[in-house]
Protein backbone atom coordinates (compact mmCIF):
# COMPACT_ATOMS: atom_id res chain seq x y z
CA UNK A 1 0.00 0.00 0.00
CA UNK A 2 1.59 3.32 -0.73
CA UNK A 3 0.26 6.47 0.91
CA UNK A 4 0.91 10.28 -0.33
CA UNK A 5 0.85 12.86 2.19
CA UNK A 6 0.89 16.74 1.17
CA UNK A 7 1.52 18.48 3.77
CA UNK A 8 3.10 18.22 6.90
CA UNK A 9 3.21 19.74 10.49
CA UNK A 10 0.07 18.65 12.74
CA UNK A 11 -2.75 17.14 10.07
CA UNK A 12 -0.15 15.57 7.71
CA UNK A 13 2.55 13.66 10.44
CA UNK A 14 -0.28 12.52 12.82
CA UNK A 15 -1.44 10.66 9.43
CA UNK A 16 2.14 9.33 8.97
CA UNK A 17 2.97 8.22 12.28
CA UNK A 18 -0.33 6.59 13.69
CA UNK A 19 -0.19 5.05 9.66
CA UNK A 20 3.08 3.41 10.70
CA UNK A 21 1.94 2.14 13.38
CA UNK A 22 -0.38 0.57 11.84
CA UNK A 23 1.01 -0.87 9.32
CA UNK A 24 4.78 -1.46 9.19
CA UNK A 25 5.27 -2.34 5.21
CA UNK A 26 2.96 0.52 3.97
CA UNK A 27 5.35 2.43 1.71
CA UNK A 28 4.42 6.54 3.47
CA UNK A 29 5.85 9.96 1.21
CA UNK A 30 4.77 13.21 3.20
CA UNK A 31 5.62 16.28 0.74
CA UNK A 32 6.09 19.75 2.22
CA UNK A 33 6.62 23.01 0.18
CA UNK A 34 8.34 24.55 3.16
CA UNK A 35 11.82 23.48 4.59
CA UNK A 36 10.12 22.05 8.01
CA UNK A 37 7.82 19.31 8.19
CA UNK A 38 7.33 19.13 12.17
CA UNK A 39 7.27 22.20 14.15
CA UNK A 40 4.92 24.02 17.45
CA UNK A 41 3.31 26.16 14.66
CA UNK A 42 1.07 27.75 17.90
CA UNK A 43 4.76 28.73 19.53
CA UNK A 44 5.65 31.05 16.75
CA UNK A 45 4.49 34.67 18.42
CA UNK A 46 6.71 33.08 21.39
CA UNK A 47 9.67 33.18 19.81
CA UNK A 48 9.52 36.27 18.68
CA UNK A 49 8.88 37.43 22.12
CA UNK A 50 11.86 36.02 23.43
CA UNK A 51 9.75 34.06 25.43
CA UNK A 52 10.68 30.63 23.67
CA UNK A 53 14.24 31.57 23.21
CA UNK A 54 15.60 28.53 20.86
CA UNK A 55 14.16 27.72 17.41
CA UNK A 56 15.29 24.04 17.59
CA UNK A 57 13.27 23.33 20.59
CA UNK A 58 9.87 24.51 17.90
CA UNK A 59 11.08 21.98 15.86
CA UNK A 60 9.39 19.27 16.44
CA UNK A 61 10.76 16.62 14.26
CA UNK A 62 13.14 16.20 11.15
CA UNK A 63 13.14 14.63 8.11
CA UNK A 64 16.00 12.15 8.77
CA UNK A 65 14.26 11.62 12.63
CA UNK A 66 11.27 10.94 11.22
CA UNK A 67 13.01 8.57 8.89
CA UNK A 68 15.20 6.73 11.82
CA UNK A 69 12.01 6.15 13.53
CA UNK A 70 9.16 5.51 11.43
CA UNK A 71 11.09 5.04 7.79
CA UNK A 72 9.09 7.28 6.75
CA UNK A 73 9.51 8.88 3.00
CA UNK A 74 9.73 13.16 4.06
CA UNK A 75 10.53 15.31 0.90
CA UNK A 76 11.01 19.09 2.21
CA UNK A 77 10.89 22.13 0.15
CA UNK A 78 8.66 19.34 -2.08
CA UNK A 79 5.72 21.52 -3.64
CA UNK A 80 3.03 19.41 -4.92
CA UNK A 81 1.50 21.01 -8.30
CA UNK A 82 -1.19 18.74 -9.34
CA UNK A 83 -3.33 15.67 -8.78
CA UNK A 84 -4.82 13.11 -11.54
CA UNK A 85 -7.35 11.64 -9.71
CA UNK A 86 -8.15 9.10 -12.36
CA UNK A 87 -4.95 8.24 -12.98
CA UNK A 88 -3.82 8.50 -9.08
CA UNK A 89 -0.80 10.28 -9.59
CA UNK A 90 0.47 13.46 -7.82
CA UNK A 91 2.92 15.70 -10.25
CA UNK A 92 5.44 17.34 -7.79
CA UNK A 93 8.22 20.11 -7.88
CA UNK A 94 11.52 19.96 -5.89
CA UNK A 95 11.66 23.40 -4.83
CA UNK A 96 15.86 23.29 -4.24
CA UNK A 97 16.46 21.70 -7.33
CA UNK A 98 13.82 22.61 -9.69
CA UNK A 99 12.98 19.27 -10.59
CA UNK A 100 9.20 17.94 -11.57
CA UNK A 101 8.13 14.18 -11.34
CA UNK A 102 5.21 12.08 -10.33
CA UNK A 103 4.37 9.99 -7.73
CA UNK A 104 1.65 7.13 -7.74
CA UNK A 105 -0.58 6.66 -4.77
CA UNK A 106 -2.97 4.19 -3.35
CA UNK A 107 -4.29 7.11 -1.08
CA UNK A 108 -3.77 10.73 -0.57
CA UNK A 109 -3.93 12.42 1.93
CA UNK A 110 -4.31 16.31 1.81
CA UNK A 111 -3.22 18.62 4.34
CA UNK A 112 -1.82 21.45 2.95
CA UNK A 113 -3.67 23.83 5.73
CA UNK A 114 -4.13 27.36 5.12
CA UNK A 115 -2.68 30.63 3.76
CA UNK A 116 -2.69 33.89 5.16
CA UNK A 117 -5.76 36.51 3.86
CA UNK A 118 -3.76 39.28 2.10
CA UNK A 119 -6.63 41.95 1.70
CA UNK A 120 -6.32 44.16 -1.31
CA UNK A 121 -4.51 47.38 0.00
CA UNK A 122 -2.07 49.51 -1.13
CA UNK A 123 1.28 49.16 0.16
CA UNK A 124 -0.09 45.52 1.85
CA UNK A 125 2.80 43.50 0.44
CA UNK A 126 5.29 45.24 3.08
CA UNK A 127 3.35 43.72 5.91
CA UNK A 128 4.44 40.26 7.04
CA UNK A 129 2.13 37.39 7.84
CA UNK A 130 3.23 35.28 10.78
CA UNK A 131 2.21 31.20 9.43
CA UNK A 132 5.83 29.59 8.78
CA UNK A 133 8.55 28.86 10.28
CA UNK A 134 10.43 30.96 7.67
CA UNK A 135 7.87 33.78 8.17
CA UNK A 136 9.06 33.96 11.79
CA UNK A 137 12.75 33.90 10.57
CA UNK A 138 12.39 37.40 8.90
CA UNK A 139 9.81 38.63 11.33
CA UNK A 140 12.66 37.95 14.27
CA UNK A 141 15.82 38.87 12.06
CA UNK A 142 13.23 42.47 11.62
CA UNK A 143 12.75 42.36 15.40
CA UNK A 144 16.57 42.18 16.00
CA UNK A 145 17.04 45.55 13.86
CA UNK A 146 15.34 47.24 17.22
CA UNK A 147 12.25 48.71 15.36
CA UNK A 148 10.60 51.44 17.51
CA UNK A 149 7.15 51.21 16.18
CA UNK A 150 4.79 48.29 14.68
CA UNK A 151 1.39 47.92 13.90
CA UNK A 152 -0.20 44.97 14.06
CA UNK A 153 -3.23 44.44 11.76
CA UNK A 154 -6.24 42.26 13.09
CA UNK A 155 -7.68 41.52 16.76
CA UNK A 156 -7.80 37.80 16.53
CA UNK A 157 -5.45 35.10 18.25
CA UNK A 158 -2.41 35.67 16.38
CA UNK A 159 -2.40 39.59 16.09
CA UNK A 160 -3.07 39.49 20.07
CA UNK A 161 -0.42 37.25 20.69
CA UNK A 162 2.36 38.73 18.31
CA UNK A 163 0.89 42.46 19.79
CA UNK A 164 1.84 40.79 23.44
CA UNK A 165 5.47 39.46 22.32
CA UNK A 166 6.28 42.80 20.60
CA UNK A 167 5.49 44.87 23.49
CA UNK A 168 7.91 42.21 25.51
CA UNK A 169 10.44 42.89 23.21
CA UNK A 170 10.31 46.71 23.62
CA UNK A 171 8.69 47.68 20.68
CA UNK A 172 5.93 50.17 20.83
CA UNK A 173 3.10 48.26 19.18
CA UNK A 174 -0.58 49.61 17.70
CA UNK A 175 -3.15 47.16 17.27
CA UNK A 176 -5.75 47.94 14.23
CA UNK A 177 -9.11 45.75 14.19
CA UNK A 178 -11.96 47.06 11.54
CA UNK A 179 -14.51 45.82 13.72
CA UNK A 180 -15.71 47.05 17.23
CA UNK A 181 -14.03 44.61 19.04
CA UNK A 182 -10.70 41.84 19.43
CA UNK A 183 -11.12 38.27 19.54
CA UNK A 184 -14.21 37.70 17.49
CA UNK A 185 -15.18 34.12 19.16
CA UNK A 186 -16.22 36.29 22.21
CA UNK A 187 -19.16 38.44 22.71
CA UNK A 188 -19.11 42.29 23.34
CA UNK A 189 -18.63 42.49 27.08
CA UNK A 190 -16.10 39.72 27.24
CA UNK A 191 -13.81 41.20 24.49
CA UNK A 192 -13.71 45.41 26.62
CA UNK A 193 -11.82 43.79 28.73
CA UNK A 194 -9.44 41.81 26.64
CA UNK A 195 -8.92 45.45 25.28
CA UNK A 196 -8.76 46.84 28.39
CA UNK A 197 -5.81 44.91 29.72
CA UNK A 198 -3.70 45.37 26.33
CA UNK A 199 -4.10 49.45 26.95
CA UNK A 200 -3.27 48.10 30.50
CA UNK A 201 0.39 47.07 28.84
CA UNK A 202 0.59 50.02 26.41
CA UNK A 203 -0.75 48.53 23.21
CA UNK A 204 -2.48 50.98 21.75
CA UNK A 205 -5.72 49.63 20.72
CA UNK A 206 -7.81 50.99 17.70
CA UNK A 207 -11.44 49.12 17.70
CA UNK A 208 -13.95 49.81 14.48
CA UNK A 209 -10.85 51.35 12.41
CA UNK A 210 -9.29 49.82 9.11
CA UNK A 211 -5.79 50.22 7.15
CA UNK A 212 -6.47 51.85 4.00
CA UNK A 213 -2.72 51.72 3.06
CA UNK A 214 0.70 50.98 4.09
CA UNK A 215 3.86 53.26 3.53
CA UNK A 216 7.07 52.73 3.88
CA UNK A 217 6.92 54.55 7.01
CA UNK A 218 3.37 53.66 8.72
CA UNK A 219 -0.03 52.87 8.24
CA UNK A 220 -3.13 54.96 6.51
CA UNK A 221 -6.41 54.36 8.59
CA UNK A 222 -10.14 54.90 7.32
CA UNK A 223 -10.72 57.25 10.30
CA UNK A 224 -7.87 59.85 8.47
CA UNK A 225 -5.29 59.11 10.54
CA UNK A 226 -1.72 58.06 10.43
CA UNK A 227 0.17 55.48 12.09
CA UNK A 228 3.96 54.99 12.10
CA UNK A 229 5.40 51.80 12.08
CA UNK A 230 8.82 50.38 11.25
CA UNK A 231 7.07 47.05 10.83
CA UNK A 232 3.49 45.85 9.78
CA UNK A 233 2.35 42.67 10.81
CA UNK A 234 -0.53 40.95 8.77
CA UNK A 235 -2.98 39.09 11.10
CA UNK A 236 -6.08 39.01 10.34
CA UNK A 237 -6.75 35.44 9.57
CA UNK A 238 -6.36 32.64 6.99
CA UNK A 239 -8.11 30.89 4.43
CA UNK A 240 -8.33 27.17 3.36
CA UNK A 241 -5.44 26.47 1.06
CA UNK A 242 -7.46 24.60 -1.49
CA UNK A 243 -6.22 25.24 -4.62
CA UNK A 244 -4.40 21.77 -5.93
CA UNK A 245 -7.89 20.30 -4.46
CA UNK A 246 -10.13 22.73 -7.07
CA UNK A 247 -8.43 22.05 -9.76
CA UNK A 248 -8.01 17.98 -8.86
CA UNK A 249 -11.96 18.65 -9.22
CA UNK A 250 -12.71 17.86 -5.57
CA UNK A 251 -16.19 19.18 -4.17
CA UNK A 252 -15.45 22.39 -2.09
CA UNK A 253 -18.02 22.79 0.58
CA UNK A 254 -20.16 26.18 1.26
CA UNK A 255 -17.52 27.39 3.59
CA UNK A 256 -14.75 27.35 1.01
CA UNK A 257 -13.15 24.34 2.28
CA UNK A 258 -12.39 20.85 0.96
CA UNK A 259 -16.14 19.06 1.51
CA UNK A 260 -15.37 15.54 3.31
CA UNK A 261 -17.25 13.17 4.85
CA UNK A 262 -17.72 11.99 8.94
CA UNK A 263 -14.42 9.67 8.07
CA UNK A 264 -12.92 13.26 5.93
CA UNK A 265 -13.05 11.45 2.48
CA UNK A 266 -13.17 14.09 -0.16
CA UNK A 267 -15.54 13.58 -2.86
CA UNK A 268 -13.05 11.03 -4.09
CA UNK A 269 -13.23 8.26 -2.05
CA UNK A 270 -9.54 7.28 -1.80
CA UNK A 271 -8.64 10.92 -1.65
CA UNK A 272 -8.73 12.10 2.56
CA UNK A 273 -8.35 15.67 3.69
CA UNK A 274 -7.69 17.28 6.88
CA UNK A 275 -6.64 20.37 9.03
CA UNK A 276 -7.53 23.65 8.14
CA UNK A 277 -7.82 23.01 4.62
CA UNK A 278 -11.10 20.54 5.01
CA UNK A 279 -14.29 21.70 6.44
CA UNK A 280 -15.30 20.08 9.66
CA UNK A 281 -19.31 18.92 11.02
CA UNK A 282 -19.81 21.19 13.98
CA UNK A 283 -21.40 19.86 16.85
CA UNK A 284 -24.46 21.99 17.61
CA UNK A 285 -26.16 22.19 14.24
CA UNK A 286 -24.60 19.51 12.18
CA UNK A 287 -23.42 21.99 9.79
CA UNK A 288 -19.60 22.80 7.77
CA UNK A 289 -17.61 24.62 9.69
CA UNK A 290 -14.22 25.56 9.99
CA UNK A 291 -11.82 25.43 12.80
CA UNK A 292 -8.06 26.16 12.34
CA UNK A 293 -7.01 24.51 15.32
CA UNK A 294 -4.20 22.36 15.72
CA UNK A 295 -5.80 19.87 18.22
CA UNK A 296 -8.22 18.94 15.57
CA UNK A 297 -5.54 18.38 12.61
CA UNK A 298 -4.02 16.13 14.93
CA UNK A 299 -7.24 14.28 16.04
CA UNK A 300 -8.23 14.06 12.45
CA UNK A 301 -4.91 12.48 10.82
CA UNK A 302 -4.89 9.73 13.15
CA UNK A 303 -8.71 9.17 12.45
CA UNK A 304 -7.98 8.94 8.23
CA UNK A 305 -4.64 6.98 9.01
CA UNK A 306 -7.35 3.94 10.95
CA UNK A 307 -9.76 4.21 8.21
CA UNK A 308 -7.31 3.96 5.75
CA UNK A 309 -5.82 1.12 7.85
CA UNK A 310 -9.96 -0.14 7.87
CA UNK A 311 -9.85 0.33 11.75
CA UNK A 312 -12.70 1.24 13.48
CA UNK A 313 -13.39 4.73 13.57
CA UNK A 314 -15.33 7.55 15.84
CA UNK A 315 -16.65 10.81 13.91
CA UNK A 316 -16.29 13.70 15.86
CA UNK A 317 -17.49 16.83 15.14
CA UNK A 318 -16.10 19.79 16.41
CA UNK A 319 -17.04 22.17 18.61
CA UNK A 320 -14.39 24.96 18.37
CA UNK A 321 -12.35 25.23 21.77
CA UNK A 322 -10.13 27.84 21.88
CA UNK A 323 -7.63 29.67 24.63
CA UNK A 324 -5.29 32.80 24.12
CA UNK A 325 -2.95 34.64 26.83
CA UNK A 326 -3.22 38.54 26.66
CA UNK A 327 -0.03 39.44 28.76
CA UNK A 328 -1.76 38.22 32.41
CA UNK A 329 -5.34 37.62 31.26
CA UNK A 330 -6.29 34.17 30.30
CA UNK A 331 -8.95 33.99 27.52
CA UNK A 332 -11.18 30.93 26.68
CA UNK A 333 -13.80 30.09 24.39
CA UNK A 334 -16.22 26.65 23.58
CA UNK A 335 -19.21 25.96 21.42
CA UNK A 336 -21.16 29.25 19.98
CA UNK A 337 -21.80 32.89 20.63
CA UNK A 338 -24.27 34.89 21.58
CA UNK A 339 -23.84 36.46 17.75
CA UNK A 340 -24.06 33.28 16.30
CA UNK A 341 -27.04 32.31 18.10
CA UNK A 342 -29.15 35.11 17.19
CA UNK A 343 -27.95 34.95 12.91
CA UNK A 344 -29.45 31.45 13.41
CA UNK A 345 -32.50 32.12 14.62
CA UNK A 346 -31.11 30.19 17.85
CA UNK A 347 -32.91 30.38 21.41
CA UNK A 348 -30.84 30.75 24.34
CA UNK A 349 -30.16 32.22 27.93
CA UNK A 350 -27.36 34.09 29.12
CA UNK A 351 -25.69 33.19 32.34
CA UNK A 352 -22.81 35.59 33.92
CA UNK A 353 -20.74 34.44 36.88
CA UNK A 354 -18.04 36.26 38.59
CA UNK A 355 -16.04 33.42 40.67
CA UNK A 356 -12.63 33.30 42.07
CA UNK A 357 -10.23 31.16 40.99
CA UNK A 358 -9.83 29.09 44.15
CA UNK A 359 -11.59 29.48 47.57
CA UNK A 360 -11.32 32.98 48.81
CA UNK A 361 -10.26 32.82 52.00
CA UNK A 362 -7.38 31.07 50.50
CA UNK A 363 -4.05 33.16 49.77
CA UNK A 364 -3.85 34.63 45.89
CA UNK A 365 -7.49 33.88 44.60
CA UNK A 366 -8.10 35.95 41.61
CA UNK A 367 -11.33 37.19 39.80
CA UNK A 368 -12.58 35.08 36.71
CA UNK A 369 -15.53 35.84 34.84
CA UNK A 370 -17.62 33.24 33.33
CA UNK A 371 -20.39 33.29 30.11
CA UNK A 372 -22.62 30.08 29.71
CA UNK A 373 -24.97 30.38 26.70
CA UNK A 374 -27.97 27.90 26.89
CA UNK A 375 -31.03 26.16 25.32
CA UNK A 376 -34.21 27.41 27.20
CA UNK A 377 -36.39 24.20 26.39
CA UNK A 378 -33.21 21.60 26.41
CA UNK A 379 -31.07 22.83 28.96
CA UNK A 380 -28.56 22.45 26.04
CA UNK A 381 -25.09 23.90 26.90
CA UNK A 382 -24.55 25.99 23.32
CA UNK A 383 -21.13 27.49 24.70
CA UNK A 384 -19.34 29.13 27.08
CA UNK A 385 -16.83 31.87 27.62
CA UNK A 386 -14.40 32.92 30.38
CA UNK A 387 -11.20 34.85 31.11
CA UNK A 388 -9.45 35.48 34.02
CA UNK A 389 -5.42 35.56 35.17
CA UNK A 390 -6.05 32.01 36.60
CA UNK A 391 -8.05 29.12 36.71
CA UNK A 392 -9.96 29.29 33.67
CA UNK A 393 -8.78 27.05 31.50
CA UNK A 394 -9.64 24.44 33.46
CA UNK A 395 -12.98 25.43 33.65
CA UNK A 396 -14.00 25.86 29.76
CA UNK A 397 -12.09 22.40 29.47
CA UNK A 398 -14.78 21.18 32.02
CA UNK A 399 -17.40 22.85 29.80
CA UNK A 400 -15.71 21.61 26.71
CA UNK A 401 -16.32 17.64 27.93
CA UNK A 402 -19.77 18.38 29.55
CA UNK A 403 -20.43 19.39 25.71
CA UNK A 404 -18.77 16.39 24.30
CA UNK A 405 -20.54 14.16 26.72
CA UNK A 406 -24.06 15.88 26.56
CA UNK A 407 -24.60 16.90 29.95
CA UNK A 408 -27.29 19.92 30.65
CA UNK A 409 -26.69 23.40 32.22
CA UNK A 410 -28.32 22.36 35.48
CA UNK A 411 -26.56 18.74 35.59
CA UNK A 412 -22.97 21.26 36.10
CA UNK A 413 -24.38 21.26 39.61
CA UNK A 414 -23.58 17.42 40.01
CA UNK A 415 -19.95 17.22 38.72
CA UNK A 416 -17.72 15.58 41.88
CA UNK A 417 -14.73 18.10 40.78
CA UNK A 418 -11.41 18.19 42.60
CA UNK A 419 -11.36 20.69 45.73
CA UNK A 420 -8.97 21.75 48.20
CA UNK A 421 -9.07 25.40 49.06
CA UNK A 422 -5.50 26.26 46.75
CA UNK A 423 -7.46 24.76 44.15
CA UNK A 424 -11.29 25.32 43.99
CA UNK A 425 -14.21 25.79 45.73
CA UNK A 426 -16.79 23.73 47.72
CA UNK A 427 -19.03 24.77 44.99
CA UNK A 428 -16.94 25.66 41.85
CA UNK A 429 -17.39 27.71 39.46
CA UNK A 430 -18.91 25.28 36.81
CA UNK A 431 -21.06 24.00 39.79
CA UNK A 432 -21.77 27.84 40.09
CA UNK A 433 -23.13 27.76 36.84
CA UNK A 434 -25.17 24.33 37.20
CA UNK A 435 -27.04 26.08 39.84
CA UNK A 436 -27.87 29.38 38.40
CA UNK A 437 -28.80 27.89 35.38
CA UNK A 438 -31.31 25.56 37.09
CA UNK A 439 -32.67 28.75 39.20
CA UNK A 440 -33.20 30.18 35.35
CA UNK A 441 -34.79 27.44 33.39
CA UNK A 442 -36.74 26.44 35.75
CA UNK A 443 -38.37 29.63 36.23
CA UNK A 444 -37.16 30.04 40.07
CA UNK A 445 -36.00 33.69 38.82
CA UNK A 446 -35.83 35.94 36.29
CA UNK A 447 -33.18 37.88 34.90
CA UNK A 448 -32.39 40.53 32.95
CA UNK A 449 -29.30 41.03 30.51
CA UNK A 450 -26.99 44.24 30.28
CA UNK A 451 -28.31 44.64 26.48
CA UNK A 452 -32.29 45.08 27.98
CA UNK A 453 -31.57 47.46 30.84
CA UNK A 454 -32.31 50.73 28.18
CA UNK A 455 -35.52 48.34 27.39
CA UNK A 456 -36.61 48.30 31.37
CA UNK A 457 -35.73 51.79 31.95
CA UNK A 458 -37.96 52.84 29.19
CA UNK A 459 -41.21 51.06 30.27
CA UNK A 460 -40.67 52.89 33.89
CA UNK A 461 -38.94 50.00 35.57
CA UNK A 462 -37.61 50.75 39.09
CA UNK A 463 -33.46 50.30 39.51
CA UNK A 464 -32.68 48.85 42.68
CA UNK A 465 -29.05 48.55 43.71
CA UNK A 466 -28.64 46.27 46.98
CA UNK A 467 -24.83 46.85 47.82
CA UNK A 468 -22.67 48.22 50.13
CA UNK A 469 -23.05 52.11 50.43
CA UNK A 470 -19.50 52.65 49.68
CA UNK A 471 -19.88 49.77 46.87
CA UNK A 472 -22.82 51.74 45.42
CA UNK A 473 -20.64 55.29 46.01
CA UNK A 474 -18.37 53.89 43.33
CA UNK A 475 -20.46 53.39 40.26
CA UNK A 476 -23.76 52.31 39.83
CA UNK A 477 -26.60 51.89 37.17
CA UNK A 478 -28.37 55.46 35.82
CA UNK A 479 -31.14 56.18 37.68
CA UNK A 480 -30.48 53.40 40.47
CA UNK A 481 -31.31 53.77 44.24
CA UNK A 482 -28.85 52.13 46.87
CA UNK A 483 -30.96 50.19 49.31
CA UNK A 484 -28.29 47.34 50.27
CA UNK A 485 -29.88 43.94 50.75
CA UNK A 486 -29.95 43.26 54.28
CA UNK A 487 -31.65 46.49 54.74
CA UNK A 488 -34.42 45.85 52.37
CA UNK A 489 -37.00 43.97 54.32
CA UNK A 490 -36.89 47.34 56.36
CA UNK A 491 -37.03 49.65 53.44
CA UNK A 492 -39.52 47.96 50.93
CA UNK A 493 -41.37 51.43 51.65
CA UNK A 494 -39.47 53.17 49.06
CA UNK A 495 -40.38 50.73 46.52
CA UNK A 496 -42.63 52.43 43.88
CA UNK A 497 -44.79 48.86 43.61
CA UNK A 498 -43.98 47.94 40.00
CA UNK A 499 -41.38 46.44 38.04
CA UNK A 500 -38.35 46.80 39.59
CA UNK A 501 -34.60 45.80 38.28
CA UNK A 502 -32.08 44.60 41.25
CA UNK A 503 -28.38 44.16 40.52
CA UNK A 504 -25.42 43.84 42.78
CA UNK A 505 -21.89 43.59 42.08
CA UNK A 506 -21.81 40.12 40.08
CA UNK A 507 -25.36 38.85 40.42
CA UNK A 508 -25.60 36.98 43.39
CA UNK A 509 -26.71 39.36 46.37
CA UNK A 510 -28.95 40.48 43.64
CA UNK A 511 -30.62 36.75 43.72
CA UNK A 512 -31.25 36.63 47.11
CA UNK A 513 -33.01 40.50 46.96
CA UNK A 514 -35.01 39.19 44.01
CA UNK A 515 -36.21 35.70 45.83
CA UNK A 516 -36.84 38.01 48.71
CA UNK A 517 -39.02 40.31 46.58
CA UNK A 518 -40.83 37.91 44.81
CA UNK A 519 -42.16 36.05 47.98
CA UNK A 520 -43.42 39.16 49.35
CA UNK A 521 -45.43 39.77 45.99
CA UNK A 522 -43.24 42.49 43.90
CA UNK A 523 -42.53 41.70 40.72
CA UNK A 524 -38.68 41.42 40.44
CA UNK A 525 -35.65 40.63 38.09
CA UNK A 526 -32.28 40.14 38.69
CA UNK A 527 -29.63 41.87 36.51
CA UNK A 528 -27.64 38.65 35.32
CA UNK A 529 -23.88 39.15 36.35
CA UNK A 530 -24.58 42.15 37.81
CA UNK A 531 -22.99 45.44 37.90
CA UNK A 532 -19.57 44.40 37.11
CA UNK A 533 -21.12 42.55 33.66
CA UNK A 534 -23.05 45.72 32.70
CA UNK A 535 -20.22 47.98 33.51
CA UNK A 536 -17.76 45.86 30.94
CA UNK A 537 -20.57 46.00 28.24
CA UNK A 538 -21.03 48.37 25.31
CA UNK A 539 -24.18 49.48 27.07
CA UNK A 540 -21.97 51.29 30.32
CA UNK A 541 -19.74 53.33 28.22
CA UNK A 542 -21.40 56.34 27.63
CA UNK A 543 -23.45 56.50 30.87
CA UNK A 544 -21.27 55.73 33.31
CA UNK A 545 -21.32 57.14 36.74
CA UNK A 546 -19.28 57.62 39.71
Amino acid sequence: MKIVIIGGVAGGMSAATRMRRLDNDAQIIVLERSGFVSYANCGLPYFVGGVIGDEESLLLQTPASLHNRFRLDVRVDTEALSIDTAARIVRARNLVKGEDYEIDYDYLVLSPGASPIIPPIPGIERAMPLRTVEDVERLVDAVEEAPRHAVVIGGGFIGLEIAENLTHRGVVTTLVEATAQVLAPLDPEMATSVADELRRHGVDVRLGDAVEEVTRHGVHLSSGEFTPADLVILAIGVRPEIGIARAAGLEIGERGGIAVDEFHRTSVSNVYAIGDAAEKTDALDGSATLVPLANLANRHGRVVADHIAGRAVRPRPAIGTAIVKVFDLTIATTGWNEKRLRSHGRPFVAIHTHPTSHAGYYPGAKAMCLKLLVDPSSGEILGAQGLGSEGVDKRIDVLATAMRAGLTAPELADLELAYAPPFGSAKDPVNMLGYVAENVLSGLVTTLQWSEVDEYRARGAQFVDVRTREEFARGTLPGAINIPVDELRDRLGELDGGEIVVNCQVGQRGHVATRMLTELGYRAVNLDGGYRTWHCSPAAAPQLVG
